[in-house]
């Protein structure tokens, strides 16, 4: 039996659950995955955006338990820095930590307006300006990393923190049909062929739960 288990929501609606899962995955960390029920009060808060703060994505290791996908990052950064979460160069690692704290904290109209649905695909999805906006400072970030760090991935040859946490904007982009500038799609393709996203989107897909609320809105 594993000493580790992540609790999650749902893997097709909760973009949290997805960055942890991602995190845990890349860390190498030997888990079990407690889904919760789509009837479960924290769980229907967080993908509702009902709820400032949330408990899922939760990780317990032993006598540890942590929650928030940025705090499960720099735990399991501490417990296994041979897995390479943050880059090495000092000044890398600064800028990782900076975007990736700004995917947390920020993108509000984004996340509300393009709320993470893995099964579903809207073409031509009207976007009002505040989404506008957030998608353009993303696509900034992804062309300052890959001019920077040349790609495929935000900071070089393999993902790292900031992939993870840029890794649900991706599924929004493609399930919303948002137009983005050719470097910017090949980085959201390159996540959305990320075999660990591939095996997260099968498990989505399998999920019997739906959201009432979110698929008779969009």
């Amino acid at each position: 039996m594993t000493a580790a288990t992540l609790t999650i929501s749902s893997r097709n609606y909760s973009s949290w659950s997805l960055r942890g899962w991602l995190i845990c995955r890349m860390a190498g960390l030997d888990f079990e995955i407690e889904v919760l029920s789509g009837t479960d009060a924290t769980s229907r808060a967080e993908l509702l955006h009902l709820s400032p703060s949330f408990l899922v994505p939760r990780l317990r290791h032993g006598d540890v338990v942590v929650w928030d996908a940025l705090a499960i990052a720099e735990c399991l950064g501490e417990m296994f820095p041979e897995a390479g979460l943050l880059p090495r160069p000092v000044t890398e690692r600064a800028h990782c930590r900076s975007i990736s704290g700004e995917m947390h904290s920020g993108f509000v109209n984004l996340r509300s307006a393009l709320p993470m649905n893995l099964r579903a695909f809207h073409p031509a999805f009207p976007l009002f300006n505040g989404a506008k906006a957030d998608i353009e400072r993303i696509v900034t970030i992804f062309d300052d990393c890959l001019d920077r760090y040349e790609g495929p991935y935000l900071f070089g040859a393999r993902p790292c923190l900031a992939d993870a946490m840029f890794a649900p904007v991706c599924t929004r982009f493609r399930t919303y049909d948002v137009a983005l500038p050719p470097r910017a799609a090949t980085y959201r393709d390159t996540i959305l062929h990320w075999p660990l996203m591939v095996e997260w989107a099968e498990a989505a897909a399998e999920e019997p739960e739906e959201i009432e609320e979110l698929e008779m809105e969009f």
